[in-house]
């Protein structure tokens, strides 16, 4: 991967950006223009960018050579310490009392609750099962005016009959625009002139997924369609009512947003759900909106389903040409397979875990950027994400089927 700065191309022009910016100003509803200001418009500049050369060679670099670095390859100097001033006894109590301090601060400023939650509407997105369906009894008990999305009415009947009379449930196929105005509409009403609280986009599937090579465009446009194109365009359709409320927005992601560890369009659908959602964070941060980010490890839900994994693998094994099979072999179809078999007995049971994160986002007067639920996504795939890519690559390797035909 080839991973520059600025640089003078026609991907950096001024005058396309700054064209580009201008038409979709134009197309700005008068309440947003008057929300920014032409003053913010007029301030949009890019930076001189150095000589195009300069990536050129890199990328010369890296089709020449024999072992091109990886993204976080690169040179450590380390400036010589200075002698110790204390004694090591006296410097490690020092540090256990900073970390203790630091933990004790977060802990008290993490803690406090937003008033009048009784009055507060959040909307919630694919509440059919999981952590939106728990989430949406969750809140319910909190005395919050939850507005729950489900895919189908069986879905939605089942929800009412477990929670009180305040949640509210609609149809929503966050796949089809009419249907994301439709409940759009339906949340307005609603909320009226105390706008909405909080939005969290649960929505969210995984299948199929099986090496690259073995998926089409149709394949990967599944996945996409709900995991990140619904998400933005359900975000996209209610950012006026969040703004009144001085609200939350809560983006499901995961710890395959942050290290992809598999094919398939869920891992690039998570990647594009966190790159959007630090974009929007920064954006909403001067109207007084906070967005957060829930990144799981690995949970028993419909989206780790060990069955429905394996089936939709043999399906993309099916469709592939005797040339790639001869490739991949049959026993790493069987590999594949088996290590989908033993995903339910790693993935943890307790979904509260993530919902208490959810809960957190909407409730707490100071909300964090990321939550990372789960063991597995704080002590293993979260540290190997900071981890240089050749190493990450290495474990990864270890630690997969390999192809029959691999070198």
């Amino acid at each position: 991967m080839i991973e520059p700065g600025y640089f003078n191309t026609d991907v950096t022009n001024p005058e396309k950006i700054s064209r580009a910016t201008q038409e979709a100003w134009d197309r700005l509803s008068p309440e947003v223009k008057e929300l920014y200001g032409e003053k913010f418009l007029a301030s949009g500049r890019l930076s001189h960018c150095p000589d195009v050369l300069c990536r050129i060679s890199v990328q010369r670099f890296a089709v020449a050579s024999l072992h091109p670095p990886g993204a976080a390859a690169g040179f450590l100097i380390l400036a010589p310490t200075a002698p110790s001033l204390c004694d090591p006894l006296t410097m490690w109590l020092s540090v256990v009392a900073l970390v203790g301090l630091y933990y004790l601060l977060r802990w008290y400023w993490e803690r406090q609750v937003v008033s009048h939650l009784q009055d507060k509407y959040v909307f919630i997105t694919g509440c059919d099962s999981g952590f939106g369906n728990l989430l949406a009894r969750q809140l319910d008990l909190r005395g919050l005016r939850v507005l729950a999305a489900c895919l189908t009415e069986e879905g939605a009947q089942q929800l009412r009959g477990q929670t009180s009379d305040r949640l509210e449930t609609v149809i929503l196929d966050v796949t089809k625009t009419d249907s994301i105005s439709a409940a759009t509409q339906w949340v307005k009403e609603r909320v009226g002139d105390r706008g909405l609280w909080g939005l969290v986009n649960n929505a969210g599937i995984s299948m199929p997924t099986a090496p690259n090579e073995w998926l089409t465009r149709r394949d990967f446009m599944k996945i996409l369609d709900v995991n990140l194109l619904g998400l933005l365009e359900v975000t996209l359709s209610l950012p006026s009512l969040v703004r009144k409320a001085r609200g939350r927005m809560v983006n499901v992601s995961s710890v395959m947003g942050r290290l992809s560890l598999f094919g398939g369009g869920y891992c690039i659908s998570k990647y594009g759900v966190e790159a959007f959602s630090d974009s929007l964070r920064r954006e909403l941060s001067y109207f007084g909106v906070k967005v957060a980010m829930i990144e799981p490890g690995y949970f028993n839900t419909d989206v780790t389903n060990p069955e429905k994994i394996s089936r939709a693998t043999q399906e993309a094994w099916d469709r592939l040409s005797p040339e790639v099979k001869e490739l991949y072999g049959e026993k790493f179809l069987a590999s594949v397979k088996k290590s989908s078999e033993k995903l339910k007995s790693a993935c943890c049971n307790n979904l509260y875990l993530v919902t208490n994160c959810m809960e957190h986002a909407l409730t707490a007067c100071h909300p964090r950027t990321r939550y990372s639920p789960g063991w597995d996504a704080k002590l293993l795939y979260i540290p190997m994400s900071y981890m240089p890519t050749l190493l990450v690559d290495t474990m990864i390797y270890w630690s997969s089927p390999r192809p029959i035909k691999a070198l």
